[in-house]
């Protein structure tokens, strides 16, 4: 031992036992060998071998030379590092080397024998991995903290390890690492930027996409020492984010990478570097505020996120972005919205109104990623999406944009697929989106053939899927249908009739391609092409492609072939199938891979092909619908009563037998139907009959078995059957059998002989199948019929009143209360009217006596024989079937001539009769017959009288009623540009003469130059005008000048001598060329065209006469407002037909409100609708009741009854603002006696009474009694006199709230952003398109106001009035339905009859061609 110290102190190195020296003079194999040894040596020494530390310290020191640092040899360097790193662990705490730069040769020597870490399959790996554990075990780079340099020793360490870590080490090489890195960190003084930098780069996405294991290193060592370096990160990001110093690190550009990184590791790293973001989301820089949005949707967004709990103010920091003024920004929250919907479902309730706003954006691809962001969260669960959230989707259907629309429509698809139809959320999810298959049908109703093509689509692969089962796709469709709401169901009915005619007009083109080639079959060619090219996406080029389509045929034989198999009525679904696949083959390219030509081809083939209807599926819903009445389907599973399912699915097949009929030739159909016949439900045998007529044309030749069974059965219904199964009977004879005539005998004659008048109950069916035979064979029973209408009808019948009506105050009464003799009398004018209308000539001057008799009905109120024993119900029932047959006699050429201009005028003002449902179903007969341009032009001035309608809703709703049927005359002349010589009684421009002589002969128009009459004649010239003058097309606004100018030279034809009717027809003339002038810029230019003025109301201009006098007084002229006309919104408004009668019951805090009418009328054109019943219960509107108060001294029987029209009842109110209408008026009693009783009377009458307005005079002619005496009443005098006249102030304050309103309508829009804009107005659209037998809404969120003097004043109000007929604004039209149940059968039969006119127009519309007195083009029908 003295021996060893004696070495050490000498210098001399001392080597274990069996070692020899270690010098430059032994081979590299020797040196190995021996180091061996010495690596073995210190392996085994420990920390208290003082002796062994003292004897081997030269070795120690002489292992640290540079002859062994810089050897050559990476096995001596290994060795040396080993015996290195033992040393360090057996001198600690105190290392042999002194000297700084003796440490830092050694350190960093260590540090490079580390690299040899990454190769594991290495033979020297476990020395690697033993050099490694030891000075992480040790800690001995600790040493380094006290030398200049530890920052460059520590960087390389960390660079070395970083670059080494590899997939092939274990988990112990990455403790290790971790543990020898984490130790300089924690007990280290500082970490330098540069050694943070070394760390934060394996975070950065590009080094952590080449490394993985080096950011999982990363990672580890940070979270492991997340406390110790948190300052050091923080006041990183300080230099960078704060103070803009990005030349601190070479990281600075990757600092947002960086943050979501580390907030990913440890959030607590951030915690003083988050309200920086805060900051940061607020900067000018529009980039930076871009880059911090995306960095915050990740860490909001992130799945086990709780930032947004964590830091509030940041989130609603972030929250604020949704609304940035870069559009950018703003498109990254929206996508961001996803994420946190599906990973953070409490936060849907904060985004929830940023979406609505974005979802408004005038950025069309914002209010895309909206949709695609919603519709994503709830395709993976629906629960993660609340219902304003589906809302916003919803109203995005009709967004401006077809890319925002298509988007919206296929969410909503997929949503619906997936929780309906595959049931996946269970029944609750299916009942939370049961809207969506509405919803999407109703965006049928929109103009752009590419929604509707993409409904289409979309009914046919996710709603009622084509792929399915036959069986199985019948029951989608069978319950679908039962489910659908009445718009949606028609849409979908209009959806089938397009396809089909389509189809048609396809089978046509193949027809002409197919005949020799000439002149005339080449414009027939083109014709037919331009009809096709209108029911394909982008008609410009649709165009071309339908013509190359057309050459195609003509060429090629096999694809002929092909699509005259799809079109054939008898292509079944798998032959579709097949006929698609191969034509698309046959036409397609693969040296050509988008292909507008063949894409345009797709979509036609995808309109035309039977892809669910065929005979098997008509089979297979007849099962469906037959296991409903057995009782053994799965109805109430489905959610649908049974007796609802069963009524749906013969619907269905009503529908489809019109488009499909074909499809129903087969036995078992038939056998099934005709169980249905036997049914004691009418509604399904009354389908079962349309069915049958529709389908059963072949039936005779085809199934001579079911044609002997069936025809009884019709012969029965005919005869004893309710009226509407007695209808559909004579035309299932009509149509299925070729010896009619025997069959219309036998059962004419027993009919004809049995007629009772005393049996008023048993008359009502009889004279509905005499009407129905009389109009199919007028010629047949010719004789009988002439003798059975004069006799019978007009004697017996419509001028004896056998049973007295009932008194009562009403208008109006449900149709279960309707007397059966009321009910006789309407059928009696119906085979009238159809007996002309099959005779469909005048020769026997039967048409004349009809109108008389028909015009006396209206003069008498309904009462023909003024023997005053009918009830007002009746007389108003009355009045409504002789205007509507008058109407009807209209639409046939022949009596429309004989009309004359008087009875013209009379019927024009039955749409200001007093009974609101008369109005009501009139203007509804007068719409429909307009709309498919069957009755002549003329008829379309009448809507100018609705300006007089008090009711607001009612005046928007014949708005949109004009301008449907002027869009409909527009959309046909564009397609008909050859009819250029029928002009006169298409173009909408030239119904301004009519309705100029209309308001001329209007009785209310009495005295020519009063004011308020005038402006009376404004607003109904201007109702018209404002929809006509919409578009100024062609100079059309000089065409209507011109066209009053030359009125102004003629006189009125009608009364050509008398000088106060032609000053009348002038100062009407004035007003509308007032009119014109102050909305028009170019009325002044020259008019396209010299105008042509009907001659039956016009005499001819004299060339002498020059008429340039105003007759309008000159206070008028500030009531003419210059502006232009508004833009007609008729997307869905237009679609809106009017609806029905019967109306809900409603509370008198309500009464403005318009409520849906479930059983209001379809619009006109759908096959399947809910027919215009006139049933309603028991009213408590003021409106249709018709009553005297009780007064000491009355004057009622001063007052002889007016044989003219009743008019429209009024409110207090509007007496107040019109004048008086030029009839001598009753004198109000005022005595204080008068007024007590009075008050007692309104205070004991029912509450039904108490809302009730005043008797009035009517409409019309003036009373016998009065007429040679009347007065002019005098100017500005209105109303009657009033025991109490209400105070000023109150109407003052009515008037100004009215024009609030007003502004309000016309400014609400206006502060609005472009894309709220176009959202409001396409949300107006839908509010229309969605509810078409809906009355026309008030404004969102705004009820009507309900005049105050309506109820309170009317105390005050003891005297008839005589003033227009028209309702009160505070009175609501109708009450609901009653229910089906305990119907009488004269109920029933009135039921049916008022059904029938629509069901025979309905037939008419699929039989006849497109003419202008025929059906309106498909394409125009519903726009």
């Amino acid at each position: 031992m003295a021996h060893s110290k004696a070495r050490a102190a000498d210098g001399k190195v001392t080597y274990p036992p069996g070692v020899k020296e270690i010098s430059d003079k032994i081979s590299k194999e020797e040196m190995v060998r021996r180091l061996k040894m010495v690596v073995k040596t210190f392996m085994d020494m420990d920390q208290d071998s003082e002796e062994e530390k003292e004897l081997y310290l030269n070795l120690a020191l002489h292992l640290a030379s540079d002859f062994f640092l810089k050897h050559p040899d990476k096995d001596v360097r290994l060795l040396v590092a080993c015996c290195l790193a033992d040393i360090f662990r057996i001198y600690a705490p105190e290392a042999p080397y002194t000297f700084p730069e003796k440490l830092k040769d050694i350190f960093m020597f260590i540090t490079r024998q580390l690299k040899g870490l990454e190769d594991t399959k290495s033979a020297q790996f476990n020395r690697y991995f033993y050099l490694l554990e030891n000075i992480a075990w040790v800690k001995s780079y600790n040493i380094c903290f006290e030398l200049e340099d530890s920052n460059e020793i520590f960087t390389q360490l960390y660079r070395t390890l970083f670059q080494v870590i590899n997939n092939g080490h274990n988990q112990k090489v990455h403790m290790h690492m971790v543990d020898l890195m984490s130790s300089i960190i924690c007990e280290g003084d500082t970490v330098s930027q540069e050694l943070l930098d070394t760390v934060l780069v394996n975070l950065v996405p590009a080094h952590k996409n080449l490394n993985k294991q080096a950011y999982d290193l990363a990672k580890a060592l940070l979270k492991r020492t997340a406390q110790a370096i948190e300052p050091y990160i923080t006041n990183f990001f300080n230099q960078v984010l704060m103070l803009g110093k990005t030349s601190v690190s070479d990281l600075s550009e990757h600092v947002f990478d960086l943050i979501l990184e580390l907030y990913n590791i440890d959030s607590h790293l951030l915690l003083s570097v988050l309200p920086q973001l805060e900051f940061k989301l607020k900067s000018n820089d529009n980039d930076e505020r871009l880059q911090v949005v995306k960095l915050l949707a990740k860490m909001f967004g992130a799945k086990d996120s709780e930032l947004a709990a964590q830091n509030k103010p940041l989130w609603q920091c972030y929250l604020g972005r949704f609304n940035d003024i870069h559009v950018p920004i703003r498109l990254e929250c929206v996508k961001f919205a996803s994420h946190c919907l599906m990973n953070h479902p409490d936060l849907a309730k904060d985004l929830t109104e940023y979406l609505r706003v974005r979802s408004h954006d005038p950025e069309e691809a914002i209010r895309h990623d909206v949709i695609v962001s919603i519709v994503t969260a709830a395709k993976k669960d629906l629960s993660l999406v609340n219902d304003a959230l589906l809302n916003f989707v919803k109203e995005r259907t009709l967004d401006k944009r077809w890319r925002v629309r298509k988007e919206a429509m296929m969410g909503l698809a997929s949503i619906y697929r997936k929780y309906s139809l595959q049931g996946e959320g269970g029944r609750e999810a299916s009942k939370q989106i049961s809207w969506i298959k509405d919803k999407l049908l109703h965006i049928y109703y929109q103009n752009s053939i590419d929604d509707r093509l993409l409904v289409e689509r979309v009914f046919a692969q996710y709603m009622v899927p084509h792929n399915l089962e036959t069986s199985e796709r019948m029951k989608c469709l069978y319950y679908l249908y039962a489910t659908l709401d009445t718009n949606a169901v028609k849409a979908l009915n209009e959806m089938w009739k397009c396809q089909n005619l389509l189809r048609h007009n396809v089978k046509d083109l193949l027809d002409l391609v197919k005949k020799p080639k000439s002149e005339a079959s080449s414009k027939a060619v083109f014709a037919k092409v331009m009809v096709i090219t209108r029911n394909l996406p982008d008609p410009g080029k649709a165009q071309d492609f339908v013509k190359k389509l057309a050459q195609v045929l003509e060429d090629d034989e096999r694809i002929r072939d092909q699509l005259e198999t799809l079109v054939s009525p008898s292509c079944s679904c798998k032959q579709a199938e097949v006929c698609v696949r191969d034509i698309t083959k046959k036409l397609g390219s693969p040296k050509q891979p988008s292909n507008p030509f063949l894409e345009m081809v797709k979509f036609l083939l995808e309109r035309i092909a039977p892809v669910h209807i065929d005979t098997e599926s008509i089979s297979a819903l007849i099962k469906q619908v037959n296991k409903s009445i057995d009782g053994t389907a799965d109805d109430e599973e489905e959610g649908v009563p049974t007796e609802e399912a069963i009524r749906a699915g013969l619907e269905l097949l009503k529908v489809l037998s019109f488009t499909h009929p074909v499809s129903f030739h087969s036995a078992e159909t038939f056998e099934s139907l005709l169980g249905c016949l036997k049914m004691d439900d009418e509604k399904v045998a009354e389908a079962a009959l349309q069915i049958f007529k529709n389908t059963g044309s072949k039936m005779e030749e085809s199934f001579p078995h079911i044609k002997s069974v069936l025809l009884p059965v019709l012969q029965a219904k005919a005869k004893r059957g309710p009226p509407r199964q007695a209808k559909y009977a004579i035309h299932c004879i009509n149509a299925m059998f070729t010896n009619r005539d025997t069959h219309f005998a036998q059962i004419f004659e027993p009919l004809h002989k049995s007629l009772d008048p005393a049996n008023l109950e048993q008359l009502i069916t009889p004279l509905t199948t005499l009407g129905h035979l009389a109009q199919l064979a007028p010629e047949q029973f010719a004789a009988p019929l002439k003798s059975l209408v004069a006799n019978f009808i007009v004697k017996d019948l419509l001028m004896n009143d056998r049973i007295p009506g009932k008194k009562t105050t009403k208008l109006w009464v449900p149709d279960d209360e309707v007397s059966t003799e009321t009910l006789a009398k309407i059928q009696g004018i119906k085979l009238m009217v159809r007996w002309l209308l099959g005779v469909k000539n005048n020769q026997s001057k039967s048409g004349n006596s009809t109108l008389r008799m028909l015009t006396a009905i209206l003069h008498s109120d309904g009462d023909l024989t003024e023997q005053g024993r009918m009830g007002k119900p009746d007389m108003s029932r009355l009045r409504l079937a002789a205007a509507c047959a008058l109407l009807k006699l209209a639409q046939e050429p022949c009596y429309h001539e004989i009309i004359t201009l008087e009875q013209y005028q009379l019927c024009a003002l039955v749409i200001n009769d007093e009974c609101y449902q008369v109005r009501q179903c009139f203007s509804q007969k007068l719409h429909r017959g307009l709309c498919r341009l069957r009755l002549p032009l003329e008829y379309m001035a009448v809507f100018a009288l609705c300006a007089k309608d008090p009711v607001k809703e009612r005046r928007a709703h014949a708005r949109q009623c004009l301008v449907k049927i002027v869009n409909i005359r527009r959309e046909y002349l564009k397609q008909h540009a050859a009819l250029s010589d029928k002009l006169f009684s298409l173009l909408p421009e030239y119904v301004v003469p009519y309705t100029i002589h209309l308001l001329a002969h209007d009785p209310d128009y009495v005295k020519v130059q009063d004011i308020e009459q005038l402006k009376e004649i404004k607003e109904a010239l201007w109702f018209v005008l404002e929809i006509i003058m919409a578009k100024n097309e062609n100079n059309s606004h000089a065409f209507i000048r011109k066209m009053v100018e030359n009125i102004k030279q003629t006189k009125d034809a009608q009364a050509a001598t008398d000088a106060k009717t032609n000053e009348k027809l002038y100062t009407v003339c004035d007003v509308a060329m007032n009119i014109v002038m102050s909305k028009s810029t170019t009325y002044s230019l020259e008019s396209p065209k010299d105008p042509v003025l009907p001659s039956r109301y016009f005499t001819k201009p004299d060339k002498n006469f020059s008429n340039t006098k105003n007759f309008l007084p000159p206070e008028m002229k500030a009531f003419f407002t210059p502006g232009k006309p508004k833009s007609a919104n008729v997307l869905g408004a237009v679609n809106k037909p009017l609806a029905s009668a019967g109306k809900p019951i409603q509370s008198k805090a309500s009464r403005m409100e318009t409520a849906s009418n479930d059983d209001s009328s379809s619009n006109p054109g759908s096959p399947q609708r809910s027919k215009a019943r006139l049933e309603s219960t028991e009213m408590d509107q003021s409106e249709n009741e018709d009553f005297s108060l009780k007064r000491a001294d009355s004057t009622d029987k001063d007052i002889e009854k007016p044989r003219g029209r009743k008019r429209v009842v009024a409110s207090s109110e509007d007496q107040d603002s019109k004048p008086k209408r030029g009839r001598k008026k009753a004198v109000a009693n005022t005595t204080p006696a008068a007024e007590t009783e009075e008050q007692w009377d309104e205070d004991n009458r029912p509450e039904d009474e108490q809302n009730s307005p005043p008797k009035k005079g009517r409409r019309g002619r003036p009373p016998k009694s009065a007429a040679a005496t009347q007065d002019t009443p005098a100017k500005g005098k209105r109303g009657r006199k009033k025991a109490a006249p209400p105070p000023e102030d109150e109407e003052e304050e009515e008037e100004e709230e009215e024009d609030k309103d007003k502004d309000k309508d016309k400014d609400k829009d206006k502060d609005k952003d472009k894309g709220e804009e176009e959202a409001e107005e396409e949300e107006e659209e839908e509010e229309d398109k969605s509810s078409e037998n809906v009355e026309v809404k008030t404004k969102a969120g705004r009820q009507t106001r309900t005049p105050r003097r309506s109820q309170g004043s009317e105390s005050t109000e003891s005297t008839p009035q005589k003033r227009r007929g028209r309702p009160p604004k505070s009175a609501q039209p109708p009450a609901k339905k009653p229910a089906r149940g305990g119907r009488s059968k004269a109920a029933a039969a009135k039921e049916d009859s008022e059904e029938e006119d629509e069901e025979e127009e309905e037939e008419e519309e699929q039989e006849e061609a497109p003419t202008p007195k025929g059906r309106k083009k498909a394409a125009g029908r519903r726009r």
